[in-house]
């Protein structure tokens, strides 16, 4: 939807004001299939509501790309001055569930928590900042069942019904009595591709390509033959044989458990109201469960979202990493080998809306801009005494930031070019650093340092990366950027091989050896190490 109302400057919840970069923030929303201007709901406040896991089995990469994402769009809200309710979801029911369960000799509850826990431990690790609400599907049956009761009331799904009349437990929304249905995805009521459909099914799954695909297999419920019409879906079910008697709930439509898409109607509901500013969630959610959520929603009578957001998938060699297609990568897994500073840049260093093709050499260059990062963070706050607080980090107002970082992160959360920034910002700062020993005006050479310090490290913080931020600091990602205090081996390795090669130029330039030195200077080079050269002597950064 197109907004035209300017952002407010001031918000009802006491908190800072609203920036005034935020009249220029533009996002996509998969509705309208444009990027428009953001407009609050509610001036000062945002409301998100972000489809989370369903907790079946250990958490991989591809499920954590869209959670680092959204955080990254909740982040400059935040730094945009607005107060942000996000609400996460967890799936706590489902056949994928109560099947493993069974096969695994567990309690479908039990193994529902064990992996809802590991979900938030991976969250956690990867710096991702805690919902306002983290609702399970379990604890709202009675949200769900009452919000099934309206849409039969208001005509828009039918109990399906034995032959002695009796409720079976199934409920399937009536699609052929919903006009608006596949507005979402910018399709048609019919099985015949348009040129609008055929550009997004290419991007994903959509009410036109609706079959038993690899990446959202049809639930059993939605094949039944008690269906009016082949699109329509399961708002209730009646259990399996299998299903356990502490997985059943009784309705007025019959014993059952609730289908996919209902709950979140239901909970985005309950936590956020009426029409809330923006749902998210991983494109493969954009079809069936999105297009179905926002039908079941207000054919309910309720608001559906005003926004609707996609993050793309992780690939690998150019397929999506999922289980069911055997390429998924645990999270677990991953984080032995690499630091969760690392894993988290490399999964938020494209935008949200693009693939992320994750391989070695994405992680090569996410390690590559932390040592860059941390080498810069380290010398800034040495050369200037001390680390500014975390405090004063977080204080720091989008108004205040370098301008190319705000329109980088306004164009619809272009991470790609907030990440130029920061590196257009650690170059500035490692040149002034440079020539810090140069200036007779020491004290204001240090203050734009100190400038330089506080707005790359408050960019990073808007990503979630600040190097002296939980929870890098605790997991000893931050290196030698701590300063005092924070051991960091591979740095000190480095200064300490580097410095050798510097007292061996420096010697070499001493003895007129002008060759020799330029030859150590250009392999230091080649390795990716700049070289500066001041009074003081020689002073290295990573490139």
């Amino acid at each position: 939807m197109t907004n035209t109302q300017e952002p407010q400057n001031t918000n009802t919840s006491g908190a800072l004001a609203v920036a005034k970069a935020a009249a220029g923030l533009k996002l996509y929303d998969t509705a309208s299939h444009a990027v428009s201007s953001f407009t609050p709901i509610k001036p000062g406040q945002v409301g998100i509501y972000v489809c989370g896991a369903t907790v079946q089995s250990s958490p991989h990469i591809g499920h954590i790309r869209a959670a680092v994402a959204f955080d990254v769009v909740r982040r400059w809200f935040e730094r945009l001055g607005y107060k942000v309710t996000f609400v996460r979801n967890v799936t706590d029911i489902d056949d994928k569930i109560l099947d493993k369960a069974a096969a695994a000799g567990q309690q479908w509850w039990e193994r529902a928590y064990i992996y809802e826990r590991e979900f938030t431990e991976a969250y956690s690790k990867l710096g991702v900042e805690p919902p306002t609400y983290e609702p399970r599907a379990t604890g709202h049956m009675i949200d769900m069942i009452d919000l099934i009761k309206k849409i039969i009331d208001n005509g828009h799904a039918y109990v399906v019904r034995d032959a002695d009349g009796n409720p079976t437990g199934n409920v399937y929304f009536d699609v052929a009595s919903w006009p608006h249905y596949g507005e979402l995805t910018h399709q048609k009521q019919t099985a015949v591709s348009d040129a609008a459909s055929e550009v997004t099914d290419a991007m994903g799954p959509s009410v036109d390509n609706a079959g038993n695909d690899k990446y959202n297999p049809v639930d059993p419920a939605d094949m039944s033959p008690d269906k009016h019409d082949p699109r329509d879906f399961a708002l209730w079910k009646a259990p399996k044989d299998s299903d356990p008697l502490d997985a059943r709930w009784n309705t007025p439509f019959g014993t059952g458990r609730p289908g996919w898409h209902i709950e979140c109607s239901a909970m985005s509901h309950r936590y956020l109201k009426d029409m809330f500013d923006i749902h998210g969630g991983g494109l493969d959610l954009r079809f069936p469960h999105h297009e179905n959520e926002m039908a079941q929603t207000r054919a309910a009578g309720d608001d559906s979202a005003a926004r609707w957001m996609h993050s793309a998938w992780v690939t690998a060699k150019g397929e999506k990493m999922s289980k069911s297609l055997g390429n998924g990568l645990s999270v677990p897994a991953v984080l032995a080998e690499h630091s969760a500073w690392v894993v988290r840049y490399a999964l938020g260093s494209v935008q949200y809306r693009s693939m992320l093709e994750w391989s070695d050499q994405t992680l090569a260059e996410a390690q590559s801009a932390y040592d860059r990062v941390a080498n810069f963070i380290e010398r800034a706050g040495a050369a200037v005494g001390k680390q500014p607080s975390r405090e004063e980090i977080m204080a720091i107002s989008a108004d205040a930031l370098p301008a190319d970082f705000v329109a980088a992160m306004n164009d619809d959360i272009n991470v790609s070019g907030a990440s130029a920034a920061i590196f257009t910002a650690i170059r500035s700062g490692n040149t002034l650093l440079s020539k810090l020993a140069d200036r007779a005006d020491s004290d204001v050479a240090k203050a734009e340092v100190r400038e330089a310090l506080v707005n790359v490290r408050a960019m990073l913080d808007t990503l979630g990366l600040d190097p002296l931020a939980e929870p890098w600091v605790s997991d000893g990602a931050a290196g030698g950027a701590a300063g005092a205090g924070a051991d960091s081996a591979e740095h000190d390795a480095l200064d300490k091989l580097v410095s050798e090669q510097l007292a061996e130029r420096a010697e070499a330039r001493k003895a007129k050896d002008f060759a020799r030195a330029d030859a150590i200077r250009d392999a230091l080079g080649a390795a990716g190490i700049a070289i500066e050269d001041g009074p003081q002597g020689s002073t290295w950064s990573l490139k």
